[in-house]
Protein backbone atom coordinates (compact mmCIF):
# COMPACT_ATOMS: atom_id res chain seq x y z
CA UNK A 1 0.00 0.00 0.00
CA UNK A 2 1.58 3.28 -1.13
CA UNK A 3 1.48 6.37 1.04
CA UNK A 4 0.87 8.48 -2.07
CA UNK A 5 0.54 6.87 -5.51
CA UNK A 6 1.98 10.01 -7.12
CA UNK A 7 5.27 9.66 -5.23
CA UNK A 8 7.52 7.11 -6.93
CA UNK A 9 10.74 9.16 -6.93
CA UNK A 10 11.85 11.18 -3.92
CA UNK A 11 11.62 14.53 -5.72
CA UNK A 12 7.92 13.81 -6.37
CA UNK A 13 7.37 14.88 -2.76
CA UNK A 14 7.84 18.52 -3.75
CA UNK A 15 4.94 18.97 -6.21
CA UNK A 16 2.66 16.28 -4.77
CA UNK A 17 3.00 16.75 -1.00
CA UNK A 18 4.87 19.91 0.00
CA UNK A 19 3.41 22.31 -2.58
CA UNK A 20 -0.31 21.45 -2.07
CA UNK A 21 -0.04 22.29 1.65
CA UNK A 22 1.42 25.64 0.57
CA UNK A 23 3.21 26.57 3.81
CA UNK A 24 4.91 29.95 3.99
CA UNK A 25 7.54 28.44 6.27
CA UNK A 26 8.06 25.10 4.55
CA UNK A 27 11.77 25.47 5.30
CA UNK A 28 13.57 27.88 7.62
CA UNK A 29 16.95 28.65 9.15
CA UNK A 30 18.44 31.51 11.11
CA UNK A 31 20.54 34.04 9.19
CA UNK A 32 22.14 36.91 11.13
CA UNK A 33 19.81 36.33 14.06
CA UNK A 34 16.59 36.27 12.02
CA UNK A 35 14.63 33.24 10.83
CA UNK A 36 14.77 33.19 7.02
CA UNK A 37 11.74 31.29 5.73
CA UNK A 38 11.13 29.65 2.37
CA UNK A 39 7.61 28.95 1.16
CA UNK A 40 6.69 25.68 -0.51
CA UNK A 41 6.54 27.50 -3.85
CA UNK A 42 10.03 28.94 -3.31
CA UNK A 43 11.38 25.47 -2.54
CA UNK A 44 10.04 24.17 -5.85
CA UNK A 45 11.35 27.16 -7.80
CA UNK A 46 14.82 27.06 -6.26
CA UNK A 47 15.15 23.29 -6.78
CA UNK A 48 14.23 23.81 -10.45
CA UNK A 49 16.77 26.62 -10.81
CA UNK A 50 19.47 24.41 -9.32
CA UNK A 51 18.59 21.63 -11.76
CA UNK A 52 18.80 24.00 -14.73
CA UNK A 53 22.06 25.48 -13.42
CA UNK A 54 23.56 22.00 -13.07
CA UNK A 55 22.47 21.15 -16.60
CA UNK A 56 24.35 24.20 -17.85
CA UNK A 57 27.45 22.85 -16.06
CA UNK A 58 27.08 19.62 -17.99
CA UNK A 59 25.79 17.47 -15.14
CA UNK A 60 24.21 14.27 -16.46
CA UNK A 61 22.27 11.35 -15.07
CA UNK A 62 24.33 9.23 -12.63
CA UNK A 63 26.98 11.95 -12.13
CA UNK A 64 28.10 12.13 -8.49
CA UNK A 65 27.70 15.39 -6.58
CA UNK A 66 29.20 15.75 -3.07
CA UNK A 67 27.52 17.69 -0.25
CA UNK A 68 29.49 18.72 2.84
CA UNK A 69 27.64 21.04 5.18
CA UNK A 70 25.82 21.36 8.48
CA UNK A 71 22.02 21.46 8.17
CA UNK A 72 20.75 24.43 6.17
CA UNK A 73 18.17 24.96 3.40
CA UNK A 74 20.87 25.16 0.72
CA UNK A 75 21.64 21.49 1.42
CA UNK A 76 18.05 20.57 0.49
CA UNK A 77 17.97 22.80 -2.57
CA UNK A 78 21.10 21.24 -4.04
CA UNK A 79 20.03 17.70 -3.16
CA UNK A 80 16.58 18.15 -4.75
CA UNK A 81 18.09 19.81 -7.79
CA UNK A 82 20.51 16.90 -8.20
CA UNK A 83 17.70 14.34 -7.80
CA UNK A 84 15.57 15.84 -10.56
CA UNK A 85 18.32 15.20 -13.11
CA UNK A 86 18.88 11.61 -12.06
CA UNK A 87 22.31 12.54 -10.71
CA UNK A 88 23.53 11.04 -7.42
CA UNK A 89 24.17 12.90 -4.16
CA UNK A 90 27.18 11.92 -2.04
CA UNK A 91 26.64 13.50 1.39
CA UNK A 92 29.50 13.50 3.89
CA UNK A 93 30.02 14.39 7.53
CA UNK A 94 31.76 17.74 7.99
CA UNK A 95 33.79 16.15 10.80
CA UNK A 96 35.52 13.30 8.93
CA UNK A 97 39.21 13.38 8.10
CA UNK A 98 40.84 14.80 4.99
CA UNK A 99 41.95 11.26 4.13
CA UNK A 100 38.34 10.05 4.20
CA UNK A 101 37.26 12.93 1.98
CA UNK A 102 40.00 12.07 -0.51
CA UNK A 103 39.05 8.40 -0.55
CA UNK A 104 35.33 9.11 -1.07
CA UNK A 105 35.86 11.75 -3.76
CA UNK A 106 38.04 9.29 -5.65
CA UNK A 107 35.95 6.16 -5.07
CA UNK A 108 32.64 7.84 -5.98
CA UNK A 109 34.21 9.69 -8.92
CA UNK A 110 32.71 12.94 -7.68
CA UNK A 111 32.45 15.71 -10.29
CA UNK A 112 31.17 18.68 -8.28
CA UNK A 113 31.42 19.51 -4.57
CA UNK A 114 29.15 21.79 -2.55
CA UNK A 115 30.62 22.87 0.78
CA UNK A 116 29.21 25.20 3.41
CA UNK A 117 32.01 27.53 4.48
CA UNK A 118 35.65 28.57 4.31
CA UNK A 119 36.78 26.19 7.06
CA UNK A 120 35.39 23.10 5.35
CA UNK A 121 36.54 24.44 1.99
CA UNK A 122 40.13 24.31 3.26
CA UNK A 123 39.74 20.60 4.09
CA UNK A 124 38.14 19.92 0.71
CA UNK A 125 40.93 21.69 -1.15
CA UNK A 126 43.51 19.67 0.75
CA UNK A 127 41.66 16.45 -0.08
CA UNK A 128 41.35 17.27 -3.79
CA UNK A 129 44.92 18.50 -4.39
CA UNK A 130 46.05 15.37 -6.22
CA UNK A 131 42.67 14.28 -7.60
CA UNK A 132 41.59 14.46 -11.22
CA UNK A 133 37.95 14.63 -12.25
CA UNK A 134 36.73 17.36 -9.88
CA UNK A 135 35.09 19.88 -12.20
CA UNK A 136 34.03 22.50 -9.68
CA UNK A 137 33.64 23.46 -6.01
CA UNK A 138 30.80 25.69 -4.80
CA UNK A 139 30.23 27.22 -1.36
CA UNK A 140 27.04 28.14 0.50
CA UNK A 141 28.70 31.03 2.33
CA UNK A 142 30.31 33.65 0.12
CA UNK A 143 34.06 33.03 -0.04
CA UNK A 144 36.32 35.28 -2.11
CA UNK A 145 37.57 33.62 -5.26
CA UNK A 146 35.23 30.61 -5.00
CA UNK A 147 32.05 29.85 -6.92
CA UNK A 148 28.90 30.57 -4.90
CA UNK A 149 25.87 28.29 -5.09
CA UNK A 150 23.56 31.13 -6.10
CA UNK A 151 25.50 31.42 -9.36
CA UNK A 152 23.61 28.30 -10.43
CA UNK A 153 20.31 30.03 -9.70
CA UNK A 154 21.42 33.15 -11.54
CA UNK A 155 22.31 31.12 -14.61
CA UNK A 156 18.75 29.76 -14.66
CA UNK A 157 16.97 33.12 -14.51
CA UNK A 158 14.44 33.51 -17.31
CA UNK A 159 14.61 29.79 -18.16
CA UNK A 160 11.43 27.73 -18.48
CA UNK A 161 11.22 25.04 -15.79
CA UNK A 162 9.25 22.81 -18.18
CA UNK A 163 12.54 21.91 -19.85
CA UNK A 164 13.24 19.70 -16.82
CA UNK A 165 10.26 17.41 -17.42
CA UNK A 166 12.09 15.03 -19.82
CA UNK A 167 14.93 14.69 -17.31
CA UNK A 168 12.55 13.98 -14.44
CA UNK A 169 10.62 11.47 -16.56
CA UNK A 170 13.85 9.65 -17.35
CA UNK A 171 14.51 8.98 -13.64
CA UNK A 172 13.37 5.44 -12.85
CA UNK A 173 12.41 4.48 -9.27
CA UNK A 174 15.18 1.86 -9.35
CA UNK A 175 17.80 4.44 -10.27
CA UNK A 176 20.48 5.33 -7.75
CA UNK A 177 19.50 8.29 -5.56
CA UNK A 178 22.44 8.59 -3.20
CA UNK A 179 25.74 7.11 -2.08
CA UNK A 180 26.22 7.22 1.68
CA UNK A 181 29.64 6.17 2.90
CA UNK A 182 29.92 4.28 6.16
CA UNK A 183 32.96 2.78 7.85
CA UNK A 184 33.46 -0.96 7.58
CA UNK A 185 35.39 -3.34 9.81
CA UNK A 186 38.65 -2.27 8.15
CA UNK A 187 37.71 1.37 8.51
CA UNK A 188 37.73 1.94 4.74
CA UNK A 189 34.45 3.70 3.96
CA UNK A 190 31.89 1.74 1.94
CA UNK A 191 29.39 3.51 -0.29
CA UNK A 192 25.84 2.35 0.47
CA UNK A 193 23.80 2.52 -2.74
CA UNK A 194 20.22 3.64 -2.08
CA UNK A 195 17.69 4.02 -4.88
CA UNK A 196 14.63 6.25 -5.15
CA UNK A 197 12.50 3.16 -4.58
CA UNK A 198 14.46 2.20 -1.45
CA UNK A 199 13.63 5.56 0.13
CA UNK A 200 10.03 5.78 -1.14
CA UNK A 201 9.30 2.22 0.04
CA UNK A 202 10.66 3.07 3.48
CA UNK A 203 8.55 6.21 3.53
CA UNK A 204 5.48 4.13 2.59
CA UNK A 205 6.19 1.73 5.46
CA UNK A 206 6.60 4.55 7.98
CA UNK A 207 3.35 6.20 6.90
CA UNK A 208 1.38 2.95 6.92
CA UNK A 209 2.76 2.06 10.37
CA UNK A 210 1.65 5.49 11.68
CA UNK A 211 5.10 5.80 13.19
CA UNK A 212 5.13 9.57 12.61
CA UNK A 213 1.48 10.57 12.39
CA UNK A 214 1.97 14.30 11.86
CA UNK A 215 -0.27 17.18 10.80
CA UNK A 216 0.37 19.94 8.22
CA UNK A 217 0.08 22.67 10.84
CA UNK A 218 2.99 21.19 12.80
CA UNK A 219 6.54 22.55 13.02
CA UNK A 220 9.62 20.34 13.36
CA UNK A 221 13.09 21.24 14.59
CA UNK A 222 15.94 19.51 12.75
CA UNK A 223 19.46 19.22 14.15
CA UNK A 224 20.73 15.69 13.42
CA UNK A 225 23.12 15.62 10.44
CA UNK A 226 21.41 15.61 7.04
CA UNK A 227 24.27 13.56 5.65
CA UNK A 228 22.93 10.61 7.66
CA UNK A 229 19.95 8.81 6.18
CA UNK A 230 18.13 8.89 9.53
CA UNK A 231 17.58 12.65 9.56
CA UNK A 232 17.20 12.73 5.81
CA UNK A 233 14.29 10.31 6.05
CA UNK A 234 12.77 12.45 8.79
CA UNK A 235 12.92 15.42 6.38
CA UNK A 236 11.17 13.40 3.68
CA UNK A 237 8.45 12.45 6.18
CA UNK A 238 8.00 16.11 7.11
CA UNK A 239 7.75 16.96 3.41
CA UNK A 240 5.14 14.24 2.93
CA UNK A 241 2.92 15.67 5.67
CA UNK A 242 3.66 19.30 4.78
CA UNK A 243 5.25 19.97 8.18
CA UNK A 244 7.35 23.15 8.52
CA UNK A 245 11.04 22.35 8.88
CA UNK A 246 13.23 24.63 11.02
CA UNK A 247 16.97 24.01 11.22
CA UNK A 248 18.65 24.59 14.57
CA UNK A 249 21.53 27.07 14.42
CA UNK A 250 23.89 24.53 15.99
CA UNK A 251 23.92 21.70 18.50
CA UNK A 252 24.70 24.30 21.19
CA UNK A 253 21.58 26.39 20.46
CA UNK A 254 19.00 23.58 20.45
CA UNK A 255 17.52 24.60 23.81
CA UNK A 256 17.09 28.22 22.68
CA UNK A 257 15.69 27.19 19.29
CA UNK A 258 13.15 24.88 20.95
CA UNK A 259 11.82 27.77 23.01
CA UNK A 260 11.78 30.06 19.96
CA UNK A 261 9.91 27.97 17.41
CA UNK A 262 7.93 25.77 19.84
CA UNK A 263 8.06 22.67 17.60
CA UNK A 264 5.55 19.86 17.67
CA UNK A 265 8.23 17.26 17.09
CA UNK A 266 11.86 16.46 16.38
CA UNK A 267 14.14 13.48 15.87
CA UNK A 268 17.04 12.80 18.17
CA UNK A 269 19.43 10.13 19.41
CA UNK A 270 19.88 8.42 22.74
CA UNK A 271 22.86 10.56 23.70
CA UNK A 272 21.01 13.86 23.46
CA UNK A 273 18.12 12.56 25.56
CA UNK A 274 20.70 11.39 28.08
CA UNK A 275 22.15 14.90 28.17
CA UNK A 276 18.73 16.45 28.70
CA UNK A 277 17.96 14.00 31.49
CA UNK A 278 21.38 14.47 33.13
CA UNK A 279 21.01 18.25 33.13
CA UNK A 280 17.52 18.03 34.61
CA UNK A 281 18.68 15.70 37.39
CA UNK A 282 21.75 17.85 38.14
CA UNK A 283 19.48 20.87 38.55
CA UNK A 284 17.25 18.80 40.82
CA UNK A 285 20.23 18.16 43.08
CA UNK A 286 20.76 21.92 43.35
CA UNK A 287 17.28 22.42 44.81
CA UNK A 288 16.67 22.55 48.55
CA UNK A 289 13.91 21.76 51.00
CA UNK A 290 10.40 20.96 49.78
CA UNK A 291 11.24 21.77 46.15
CA UNK A 292 13.97 19.15 46.11
CA UNK A 293 11.69 16.57 47.78
CA UNK A 294 8.94 17.22 45.23
CA UNK A 295 11.37 16.98 42.33
CA UNK A 296 12.70 13.55 43.30
CA UNK A 297 9.23 12.33 44.28
CA UNK A 298 8.07 13.12 40.73
CA UNK A 299 11.22 11.60 39.24
CA UNK A 300 10.83 8.32 41.14
CA UNK A 301 7.14 8.23 40.24
CA UNK A 302 8.00 8.67 36.56
CA UNK A 303 10.58 5.90 36.58
CA UNK A 304 7.77 3.42 37.33
CA UNK A 305 5.52 4.58 34.49
CA UNK A 306 4.41 2.41 31.58
CA UNK A 307 2.11 4.17 29.08
CA UNK A 308 0.87 0.85 27.73
CA UNK A 309 -0.34 -0.49 31.10
CA UNK A 310 -3.08 0.66 33.50
CA UNK A 311 -1.25 2.16 36.47
CA UNK A 312 -4.24 2.47 38.79
CA UNK A 313 -6.27 5.38 40.16
CA UNK A 314 -3.85 6.35 42.93
CA UNK A 315 -0.82 6.36 40.59
CA UNK A 316 -2.69 8.35 37.93
CA UNK A 317 -3.74 10.91 40.54
CA UNK A 318 -0.16 11.35 41.71
CA UNK A 319 1.12 11.57 38.13
CA UNK A 320 -1.40 14.29 37.31
CA UNK A 321 -0.07 16.30 40.24
CA UNK A 322 3.56 15.60 39.29
CA UNK A 323 2.92 16.80 35.74
CA UNK A 324 1.39 20.02 37.02
CA UNK A 325 4.08 20.79 39.60
CA UNK A 326 7.27 19.39 38.05
CA UNK A 327 6.98 17.91 34.57
CA UNK A 328 5.23 20.96 33.10
CA UNK A 329 8.60 22.72 33.35
CA UNK A 330 10.19 19.97 31.27
CA UNK A 331 7.55 20.49 28.59
CA UNK A 332 8.11 24.25 28.65
CA UNK A 333 11.85 23.73 28.14
CA UNK A 334 11.05 21.86 24.92
CA UNK A 335 8.78 24.64 23.69
CA UNK A 336 5.48 23.50 25.18
CA UNK A 337 4.01 21.94 22.00
CA UNK A 338 5.78 18.59 21.72
CA UNK A 339 3.55 15.82 20.34
CA UNK A 340 6.32 13.42 19.36
CA UNK A 341 10.05 12.85 19.80
CA UNK A 342 11.56 10.20 17.55
CA UNK A 343 14.59 8.42 19.00
CA UNK A 344 16.82 6.32 16.80
CA UNK A 345 20.41 5.24 16.01
CA UNK A 346 20.74 3.42 19.35
CA UNK A 347 18.30 1.74 21.72
CA UNK A 348 16.98 4.07 24.39
CA UNK A 349 17.46 3.16 28.04
CA UNK A 350 14.05 2.04 29.36
CA UNK A 351 14.32 4.46 32.30
CA UNK A 352 14.52 7.39 29.88
CA UNK A 353 11.51 6.18 27.94
CA UNK A 354 9.50 5.83 31.16
CA UNK A 355 10.41 9.22 32.58
CA UNK A 356 9.76 11.21 29.40
CA UNK A 357 6.42 9.51 28.82
CA UNK A 358 5.51 10.19 32.45
CA UNK A 359 6.37 13.83 31.85
CA UNK A 360 3.84 13.91 29.00
CA UNK A 361 6.57 13.89 26.34
CA UNK A 362 5.93 10.90 24.01
CA UNK A 363 9.04 9.21 22.64
CA UNK A 364 8.80 6.83 19.68
CA UNK A 365 11.79 4.55 19.27
CA UNK A 366 12.91 3.12 15.97
CA UNK A 367 15.62 0.86 14.61
CA UNK A 368 17.45 0.69 11.34
CA UNK A 369 20.69 1.02 9.44
CA UNK A 370 21.95 3.04 6.52
CA UNK A 371 21.71 -0.13 4.44
CA UNK A 372 17.97 -0.42 5.19
CA UNK A 373 17.11 3.15 4.12
CA UNK A 374 17.00 3.28 7.23
CA UNK A 375 13.89 2.23 9.21
CA UNK A 376 13.28 -1.45 9.98
CA UNK A 377 10.99 -1.02 12.98
CA UNK A 378 9.20 1.92 14.57
CA UNK A 379 6.87 2.64 17.45
CA UNK A 380 3.17 3.16 17.02
CA UNK A 381 2.43 5.48 19.96
CA UNK A 382 -0.71 3.48 20.69
CA UNK A 383 0.96 0.06 20.59
CA UNK A 384 4.55 -0.44 21.73
CA UNK A 385 6.65 -1.96 24.48
CA UNK A 386 9.23 -0.14 26.60
CA UNK A 387 12.63 -1.69 26.01
CA UNK A 388 11.79 -2.53 22.40
CA UNK A 389 12.47 -0.51 19.26
CA UNK A 390 8.97 -0.72 17.86
CA UNK A 391 7.19 -3.05 15.47
CA UNK A 392 8.60 -4.15 12.13
CA UNK A 393 7.31 -1.96 9.28
CA UNK A 394 4.45 -3.59 7.33
CA UNK A 395 6.46 -3.85 4.10
CA UNK A 396 9.55 -5.31 5.81
CA UNK A 397 10.31 -8.90 6.80
CA UNK A 398 12.51 -9.73 9.77
CA UNK A 399 13.82 -13.10 10.86
CA UNK A 400 16.11 -13.97 13.73
CA UNK A 401 18.93 -16.27 12.61
CA UNK A 402 20.07 -19.24 14.66
CA UNK A 403 22.88 -17.16 16.17
CA UNK A 404 20.41 -14.44 17.11
CA UNK A 405 21.36 -12.05 14.30
CA UNK A 406 18.59 -9.82 12.96
CA UNK A 407 18.09 -10.38 9.22
CA UNK A 408 15.95 -8.08 7.10
CA UNK A 409 14.30 -8.36 3.69
CA UNK A 410 12.19 -5.87 1.76
CA UNK A 411 12.10 -3.08 -0.83
CA UNK A 412 14.12 -0.67 1.28
CA UNK A 413 17.23 -2.87 1.44
CA UNK A 414 20.16 -1.20 -0.30
CA UNK A 415 21.20 -2.06 -3.83
CA UNK A 416 24.63 -2.94 -2.44
CA UNK A 417 27.99 -1.40 -1.63
CA UNK A 418 29.39 0.71 -4.45
CA UNK A 419 32.13 -1.13 -6.40
CA UNK A 420 32.27 -3.77 -3.66
CA UNK A 421 30.38 -6.90 -4.78
CA UNK A 422 32.28 -9.10 -2.34
CA UNK A 423 31.40 -6.87 0.61
CA UNK A 424 27.78 -6.81 -0.60
CA UNK A 425 27.68 -10.62 -0.76
CA UNK A 426 28.92 -10.77 2.83
CA UNK A 427 25.82 -8.97 4.13
CA UNK A 428 23.08 -9.86 1.60
CA UNK A 429 22.67 -13.60 1.16
CA UNK A 430 21.40 -15.49 -1.88
CA UNK A 431 17.80 -15.28 -0.61
CA UNK A 432 18.01 -11.48 -0.33
CA UNK A 433 18.26 -11.33 3.47
CA UNK A 434 20.38 -8.46 4.76
CA UNK A 435 22.40 -9.50 7.82
CA UNK A 436 22.46 -6.54 10.19
CA UNK A 437 25.24 -7.61 12.55
CA UNK A 438 22.87 -6.89 15.45
CA UNK A 439 21.60 -9.53 17.83
CA UNK A 440 17.95 -9.31 18.83
CA UNK A 441 14.62 -10.96 19.41
CA UNK A 442 10.96 -10.47 18.61
CA UNK A 443 9.11 -9.94 21.88
CA UNK A 444 5.54 -11.28 21.75
CA UNK A 445 6.30 -12.12 18.13
CA UNK A 446 6.15 -8.53 16.86
CA UNK A 447 8.07 -6.05 19.04
CA UNK A 448 11.72 -5.93 18.03
CA UNK A 449 14.33 -5.83 20.77
CA UNK A 450 18.07 -5.29 20.32
CA UNK A 451 20.15 -7.28 22.77
CA UNK A 452 23.74 -7.23 21.52
CA UNK A 453 26.10 -6.62 18.61
CA UNK A 454 27.49 -9.46 16.62
CA UNK A 455 30.71 -7.91 15.43
CA UNK A 456 33.33 -5.82 17.09
CA UNK A 457 32.20 -2.48 15.74
CA UNK A 458 30.14 -0.74 18.35
CA UNK A 459 27.74 2.17 18.33
CA UNK A 460 27.87 5.06 20.79
CA UNK A 461 24.68 6.41 22.32
CA UNK A 462 24.94 9.22 19.77
CA UNK A 463 24.41 6.66 17.03
CA UNK A 464 27.95 6.74 15.59
CA UNK A 465 29.76 3.54 14.67
CA UNK A 466 33.27 3.10 16.03
CA UNK A 467 35.76 0.61 14.56
CA UNK A 468 37.90 -0.11 17.64
CA UNK A 469 40.84 -1.81 15.91
CA UNK A 470 41.66 1.31 13.94
CA UNK A 471 41.66 3.48 17.05
CA UNK A 472 43.64 0.89 18.99
CA UNK A 473 46.29 0.77 16.29
CA UNK A 474 46.55 4.54 16.41
CA UNK A 475 46.95 4.45 20.19
CA UNK A 476 49.73 1.88 19.90
CA UNK A 477 51.73 4.28 17.74
CA UNK A 478 52.82 5.81 21.03
CA UNK A 479 56.07 4.41 22.36
CA UNK A 480 54.51 4.40 25.80
CA UNK A 481 51.54 2.17 24.89
CA UNK A 482 51.93 -1.56 24.32
CA UNK A 483 48.34 -2.76 24.34
CA UNK A 484 44.98 -1.03 24.08
CA UNK A 485 41.32 -1.93 23.96
CA UNK A 486 38.71 0.65 23.01
CA UNK A 487 35.31 0.39 24.73
CA UNK A 488 32.11 2.42 24.70
CA UNK A 489 29.24 0.43 23.20
CA UNK A 490 26.06 2.38 23.98
CA UNK A 491 28.02 5.04 25.86
CA UNK A 492 28.45 8.73 25.11
CA UNK A 493 31.99 8.40 23.81
CA UNK A 494 34.79 5.84 23.37
CA UNK A 495 37.20 5.17 26.19
CA UNK A 496 40.19 2.86 26.41
CA UNK A 497 42.06 0.54 28.72
CA UNK A 498 45.79 0.94 28.13
CA UNK A 499 48.75 -1.19 29.13
CA UNK A 500 51.99 0.81 29.13
CA UNK A 501 55.22 -0.29 27.49
CA UNK A 502 56.78 -0.46 30.91
CA UNK A 503 60.40 -0.16 29.82
CA UNK A 504 59.64 3.04 27.94
CA UNK A 505 57.61 4.26 30.89
CA UNK A 506 60.50 3.60 33.28
CA UNK A 507 62.73 5.67 31.05
CA UNK A 508 60.23 8.53 30.91
CA UNK A 509 59.83 8.43 34.70
CA UNK A 510 63.59 8.57 35.19
CA UNK A 511 63.88 11.63 32.93
CA UNK A 512 61.04 13.37 34.73
CA UNK A 513 62.15 12.72 38.32
CA UNK A 514 59.44 10.19 39.12
CA UNK A 515 60.36 7.29 41.39
CA UNK A 516 59.38 3.97 39.78
CA UNK A 517 58.54 1.35 42.42
CA UNK A 518 56.58 -1.29 40.52
CA UNK A 519 54.11 -1.57 37.64
CA UNK A 520 50.99 -1.70 39.81
CA UNK A 521 51.93 1.51 41.63
CA UNK A 522 53.22 3.55 38.69
CA UNK A 523 49.92 3.30 36.78
CA UNK A 524 48.28 5.12 39.70
CA UNK A 525 50.77 8.01 39.67
CA UNK A 526 48.99 11.26 38.82
CA UNK A 527 51.79 12.65 36.65
CA UNK A 528 51.93 9.39 34.70
CA UNK A 529 48.17 9.52 34.14
CA UNK A 530 48.46 13.09 32.90
CA UNK A 531 51.21 12.06 30.48
CA UNK A 532 49.04 9.33 28.99
CA UNK A 533 46.12 11.74 28.70
CA UNK A 534 48.39 14.09 26.70
CA UNK A 535 49.61 11.23 24.50
CA UNK A 536 46.07 10.09 23.71
CA UNK A 537 44.87 13.62 22.99
CA UNK A 538 47.68 14.10 20.47
CA UNK A 539 47.11 10.71 18.81
CA UNK A 540 43.39 11.36 18.42
CA UNK A 541 43.91 14.46 16.27
CA UNK A 542 43.96 12.33 13.12
CA UNK A 543 40.90 10.31 14.15
CA UNK A 544 37.34 11.32 13.25
CA UNK A 545 35.79 13.21 16.16
CA UNK A 546 33.14 10.62 17.05
CA UNK A 547 35.82 7.88 17.26
CA UNK A 548 38.14 9.81 19.54
CA UNK A 549 38.94 8.28 22.92
CA UNK A 550 37.97 10.69 25.68
CA UNK A 551 38.96 8.77 28.82
CA UNK A 552 41.60 6.14 29.62
CA UNK A 553 42.54 3.86 32.48
CA UNK A 554 45.98 2.29 32.86
CA UNK A 555 46.35 -1.41 33.65
CA UNK A 556 49.39 -2.90 35.43
CA UNK A 557 49.66 -6.16 33.45
CA UNK A 558 49.49 -7.30 29.85
CA UNK A 559 46.65 -9.20 28.25
CA UNK A 560 47.95 -12.73 27.63
CA UNK A 561 46.91 -16.06 26.16
CA UNK A 562 47.28 -17.66 29.56
CA UNK A 563 44.88 -15.17 31.13
CA UNK A 564 42.33 -15.97 28.43
CA UNK A 565 42.36 -12.38 27.20
CA UNK A 566 44.18 -13.15 23.92
CA UNK A 567 43.51 -15.77 21.26
CA UNK A 568 46.35 -18.04 20.07
CA UNK A 569 46.88 -15.57 17.24
CA UNK A 570 47.14 -12.75 19.80
CA UNK A 571 43.81 -11.11 19.03
CA UNK A 572 41.89 -9.48 21.85
CA UNK A 573 39.07 -11.50 23.37
CA UNK A 574 36.86 -8.48 23.89
CA UNK A 575 34.06 -10.04 25.88
CA UNK A 576 36.52 -11.63 28.30
CA UNK A 577 38.34 -8.34 28.82
CA UNK A 578 35.07 -6.45 29.23
CA UNK A 579 33.95 -8.91 31.90
CA UNK A 580 37.31 -8.85 33.69
CA UNK A 581 37.33 -5.05 33.87
CA UNK A 582 33.60 -4.37 34.00
CA UNK A 583 33.74 -2.16 37.10
CA UNK A 584 36.70 -0.16 35.78
CA UNK A 585 34.98 0.43 32.44
CA UNK A 586 31.71 1.46 34.06
CA UNK A 587 33.62 3.79 36.34
CA UNK A 588 34.84 5.79 33.35
CA UNK A 589 31.23 6.70 32.54
CA UNK A 590 29.86 7.40 36.00
CA UNK A 591 28.56 10.93 36.62
CA UNK A 592 29.63 12.12 33.17
CA UNK A 593 27.82 15.29 32.11
CA UNK A 594 28.61 16.56 28.62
Amino acid sequence: MKSNPNVTRVFDLLPNCTLPVNKEDALASKVNGIWKKYSAKEMVNIANEISIGLLKLGVKKDDKIALISPNRPEWNFIELGVQQLGAVSVPMYPTITVEDYRYIFNDAEVKFIFVSDATLLAKVRQATESLAGIQGIYTFDKVTGVNHWEELRDSAKGEDASQLEPYKAAVNPEDLLTLIYTSGTTGQPKGVMLTHNNIVANLDGIIEAKAMDLKPEYRALSFLPLCHIYERMDIYVYMYYGVSIYYAESMETIADNLREIKPHGFATVHRLLEKVYDKIVSKGHELTGVKKQLFFWALNLGLKYDPMKPMGWWYDTQLKLARKLIFSKWQEALGGNIKLIVSGSAALQPRLSRIFWAAGIPIAEGYGLTETSPVVSACDLNDFRIGCVGKVLPNIEVKIAEDGEICVKGPSIMKGYYKKPEATAEVIDSQGWFHTGDIGELSEGKYLKITDRKNEIFKTSGGKYVAPQLVENKLKESLLIEQAIVVGDGQKFPSALLIPEFNALKDWCSKNGIIYSDDSQIVKNQKVKEKFDEEVKELMKSIAQYEQVKKVELLPKLFTIDSGELTPTLKLKRKVIHNNYKDLIEGMYEAVFL
